[in-house]
């Protein structure tokens, strides 16, 4: 008899990518108080990386960093290879990304390639490396880190949401290609995080702090969900403004 759909074993291994991610940080926070055991913080090196693993050791896990850069797409294959060779990885959350500055980076060519090239093909390159050796295992799941700006594309922020765009469209069809193959994709698309400090009538209309990110993140995938809203009246939002005019979008005091 099949389990039923929300029958869910949190993991006892982890893969972040994007080692300081506040929000990859706040779901190991809550899956090591559940099962999690090894945690793997991929990223480039650093005091704030440091700190990190610092910190999920604290908590009861064995925390190690490995040096990562999703600018250098060729050192992929090896880099994480070579954690998926210490032991079985039972979830891996891509999570690296950059906001860049859209008044800049219209200026500037290069660094609007950056955020392209960090957001994009620095995840598909780690989003392929990493669902082959899920599926090499026969199990797993890899969540990604998307975001509503991809949803549409808005005058502030065209660049980075274009970015988001191509993620969330890989995404959905490399779970399409696991599909079957017992390796689960799912896709996070929040708002925007409100960090810490931030008052609630500062934070942008639907904001979620990492914390309350990580809660959606845990029951998506405690539901096998494939796409994941956070928070969930921002799918019936985005529905509306994805069919809406560009004359009336335009005018829509949207940031």
């Amino acid at each position: 008899m099949p389990a039923p759909k929300d029958a869910f074993s949190p993991p006892k291994s982890l893969l972040i990518l994007g080692g300081t991610s506040e929000i990859a940080l706040a779901t190991a926070r809550r899956l090591i108080a559940r099962r999690t055991q090894t945690v793997w913080l991929a990223g480039r090196p650093s005091p704030g990386l440091n700190r990190a693993a610092e910190h999920l050791s604290e908590l009861g896990a064995d925390t190690r960093t490995v040096a990562f850069d999703a600018l250098d797409p060729e050192s992929h294959e090896s880099v994480l290879g070579k954690v998926f060779t210490e032991g079985e990885i039972d979830l891996v959350i891509l999570a690296f990304g950059v906001l860049g500055d859209q008044a800049t980076d219209e200026r500037d060519p290069l660094a609007a390639a950056r955020v392209a090239q960090t957001n994009y093909t620095g995840a598909v390159s780690a989003g392929l490396v990493c669902a082959r050796a899920l599926q090499d295992q026969g199990h797993g799941a890899l969540v990604v880190l998307s975001s509503v700006a991809g949803e549409r594309a808005r005058r502030a922020d065209f660049i980075y949401g274009s970015s988001k765009a191509g993620l969330d469209t890989f995404a959905q069809g490399l779970g399409d290609a696991l599909h079957g193959t017992g390796v689960h994709v799912m896709v996070v698309r929040p708002a925007s995080v409100r960090r810490s400090g931030t008052q609630a009538r500062d934070a942008a209309p639907l904001a979620a702090t990492p914390e309350e990110i990580a809660a959606a993140i845990e029951i998506g995938l405690r539901r096998g969900s494939e796409v994941v809203w956070v928070p969930g009246a921002l799918r019936l939002v985005m529905s509306a403004l994805r069919h809406l005019p560009r004359a009336l979008f335009r005018r829509l005091p949207v940031r």
